[in-house]
């Protein structure tokens, strides 16, 4: 590696909007996250289906056995 091409990678801080903070590692000094794994669906088993304008029951309606 080249030297002094690099930026530096040192401790940061994230931020979630649940509430959560962690500390990770970044050339950034701070970074703000909109998810993560304490309110993951994935990670945390609870799904969350949002039904925006009834998309749900469209889908369901259209391919519905007849």
């Amino acid at each position: 590696m080249k030297e002094g091409i690099h930026p530096e990678f040192k401790e940061a801080k994230a931020s979630c909007v649940c509430g959560e903070n962690f500390m990770i590692r970044s050339t950034q000094p701070s970074i703000h996250v909109d998810i993560c794994s304490m309110c993951h669906p994935f990670f945390t088993g609870k799904q969350k289906l949002i039904d925006a304008e009834g998309r749900v029951e469209k889908f369901r309606k259209k391919y519905a056995k007849k």
